[in-house]
C-alpha cells in the first residue's frame, strides 16, 4: 500500500462515485458506511465543513425530517443530522434541486481503493469466480418437474 494522501478533491470524487452507485445497489450497507466514516475523519481533520440544514426529498414514515449538508473539495453531500446539529447550524429549507456536483471520470473500484487508503482500511479480499460454485444449488432448468400447479387430474 502506497502511503500518499488523498487531496481533498480526489476524496471527494471518491465520495461522489460511491455514493452515486449506494443509491441504486441491492446491498448499499458497505458503500453507506464508507461514506459515513470517510465524512466523519474528515470533518475532523477540519478537511470538509458543514454549511446547514435542509430537508430530507425522502421523508421517514411520512414524517418530514432534514439532512446535513456537508462540502468537500467542491462536491457537497447530506448525511444524517444530530441534534447538535440543530442548535448550531442554520436551517436552508428546501434543497436545491437545480444544483449537481461535477461528474468525475472514475470507476467505483478505484474510489474504494482510494477511501479505504484514507480511512486505513483493509480491501476486503476478492471472492474467487469457483466460490459460487460450491455454494449455488443445482439448476432445474430444462427438468420436468411435477408441483401442483402442472399436474393435469386424470378421470
Amino acid at each position: 500500500m502506497r502511503n500518499k494522501t488523498s487531496s481533498n478533491r480526489e476524496l471527494a470524487e471518491s465520495l461522489f462515485i460511491v455514493n452515486r452507485h449506494a443509491k441504486t445497489a441491492p446491498q448499499p450497507k458497505h458503500l453507506y458506511e464508507i461514506k459515513k466514516h470517510t465524512i466523519n475523519k474528515l470533518l475532523r481533520e477540519d478537511r470538509a465543513q458543514k454549511i446547514g440544514l435542509h430537508f430530507s426529498d425522502h421523508p421517514k414514515l411520512s414524517q418530514q425530517h432534514s439532512t446535513l449538508l456537508i462540502e468537500v473539495g467542491g462536491y457537497y453531500f447530506h448525511i444524517p443530522a444530530n441534534k447538535k446539529d440543530f442548535d448550531q447550524l442554520k436551517h436552508l429549507g428546501k434543497v436545491d434541486q437545480s444544483y449537481r456536483n461535477p461528474k468525475p471520470q472514475l470507476s467505483l473500484s478505484k474510489a474504494k481503493r482510494t477511501l479505504y487508503r484514507y480511512l486505513n482500511w483493509e480491501e476486503p479480499k476478492q471472492r474467487s469466480s469457483h466460490a459460487f460454485q460450491t455454494t449455488a444449488q443445482p439448476s432445474f432448468l430444462g427438468q420436468r418437474t411435477v408441483s401442483p400447479w402442472n399436474q393435469r387430474r386424470r378421470k
